[in-house]
């Protein structure tokens, strides 16, 4: 499978003084990927963006179809990265990817961290309210990842997934188990989520709360 675009972007206003840099553009030719994410690409919002657990956001092109529908069309849906991703691609869903698949793109060596959390930039982004819980009750989240070796890729590269993370959680379940009312994790689940050595440490955390608690 390839990555059909490659997409960054910097921080630009976005709602009043607010910035944000979920407006990127594809990219041609190679680029570096390092701890922090892709060069060329920055978040605004450090609290809740990027680090090294966040450093690369993929999003699939499969679920645009559905929200061209659902949106009753939309232009931001004709052009690449409508929901801020910097990997594009078709044929691989929540569903299939798990926490911990690590992928060779290119030179770089990709790993799973986490689900993405949608937030209010979306609706903002394409001025339309029910996006966020929309995605929450279908789990179409995208997933983001860390680098575990940094190198090049380009458009057009194999996204190769070369090991297996953890089998019994993919991303589309792990993210329905933390936001989604109706898929509520029972407390086995939770014990079972805290240790997952390859999610994230800020969502490990997340949940070992609720279990203390």
């Amino acid at each position: 499978m390839a990555i059909t675009e490659i997409c960054i972007g910097l921080p630009q206003p976005f709602n009043g003084a607010e910035l944000s840099a979920i407006d990127k553009r594809p990219v041609t030719g190679a680029v570096t990927i390092r701890s922090f994410g892709i060069e060329g690409d920055m978040v605004a919002d450090t609290a809740h963006h990027g680090g090294v657990d966040m450093a690369v956001h993929h999003y699939p092109h499969d679920h645009y179809a559905a929200w061209d529908q659902w949106l009753g069309g939309h232009d931001l849906l004709v052009r690449p990265a409508a929901f801020g991703e910097n990997l594009m691609s078709t044929g691989l869903t929540e569903p299939q990817v798990h926490i911990g698949d690590r992928f060779r793109f290119g030179s770089a060596l990709l790993e799973v961290s986490q689900p993405r959390k949608p937030c209010w930039k979306i609706e903002h982004r394409f001025d339309r309210k029910g996006m966020v819980a929309r995605i929450i009750k279908q789990h179409d989240c995208g997933w983001y990842y860390r680098v575990i070796e940094e190198g090049e890729a380009q458009a057009g590269d194999a996204l190769e997934c070369v090991e297996t993370g953890h089998t019994e959680w993919s991303v589309a379940r792990l993210f329905a188990k933390f936001y989604d009312p109706a898929h509520r994790a029972s407390r086995e689940e939770i014990k079972e989520i805290v240790d997952l050595e390859r999610l994230s440490p800020v969502m490990r955390d997340k949940i070992r709360a609720k279990l203390a608690s």
